[in-house]
């Protein structure tokens, strides 16, 4: 039986992929124009060098990278590493934060924190904690994250294996800084083995779908919308693209 919790990232994964991977998140760099934003998204792993420890890196194309150790057993899981970023010149350079992320548990319940130290102003700038709940029916978490500042409850409930059918829910809430609180819902059905659709809502009055057709059993490409009906300055949706390579 593996009895292992997982990395800290798994802690509302489900939820969290349901209602906004491939949706067009950008991260710090990104190109834009008029309604049409692209970015350059690069990840891999190595298989085990000893049993349990995996090498993982990650690059946002031009913008910065990231080098990560994770080792993952029975009852625990832990990350570590530091990041690549590009200066004013051009130039890479060794990125001051590091960052630690370690879960206690099993697969059923787990319990985890991560953390990122700014080795330049010897501070904190990074402080969340997470509690995970997992059986067959549906997947719950509780993180606090923003250095304690916001507080996220999510669930994932999947209704058809053979279809991928599921919904998830987040509900999100600011303690201190804009003191707001967000609810999210969304769902997917594949309409077929190889085309998956999406679908989210939230109480911003922000809606958005997409559709994901794979090929050939390892490539994806997701085209996605968004509509945001409380913006009166831009009265038009955003369209995102995302492509995926399957290990």
């Amino acid at each position: 039986m593996n009895n292992s919790p997982g990395l800290y990232f798994h802690i509302g994964k489900k939820a969290r992929d349901l209602l906004y991977k491939d949706y067009g998140q950008q991260p710090s760099f990104h190109f834009s124009y008029q309604w049409i934003d692209w970015n350059l998204d690069l990840s891999c792993q190595t298989e085990s060098v000893v049993p349990g420890l995996h090498t993982a890196l990650r690059f946002v194309v031009p913008d910065s990278g990231k080098v990560e150790l994770r080792f993952l057993h029975d009852y625990v899981g832990i990350t570590a590493g530091s990041g690549l970023k590009m200066t004013s010149h051009n130039h890479v350079g060794l990125d001051p934060a590091v960052h630690f992320s370690g879960v206690i548990g099993t697969d059923f319940v787990s319990l985890g924190t991560d953390i990122a130290f700014d080795m330049s102003t010897s501070t904190f700038n990074k402080f969340n904690a997470g509690l995970s709940f997992n059986c067959p029916y549906l997947v719950a978490s509780l993180t606090l994250n923003d250095k304690l500042d916001t507080i996220k409850a999510s669930y994932y409930q999947p209704l058809n294996p053979l279809t991928r059918s599921a919904v998830a829910a987040e509900l999100k809430h600011s303690f201190f800084i804009d003191r707001t609180t967000t609810l999210t819902v969304g769902g997917q059905h594949a309409l077929f083995p190889s085309t998956l659709i999406k679908a989210r809502m939230d109480s911003n009055g922000k809606v958005g779908a997409l559709v994901q057709q794979g090929f050939w059993q390892k490539f994806f490409l997701a085209i996605s919308g968004e509509f945001d009906f409380k913006d009166n300055d831009r009265r038009r949706p955003k369209i995102g693209l995302s492509a995926a390579l399957a290990p």
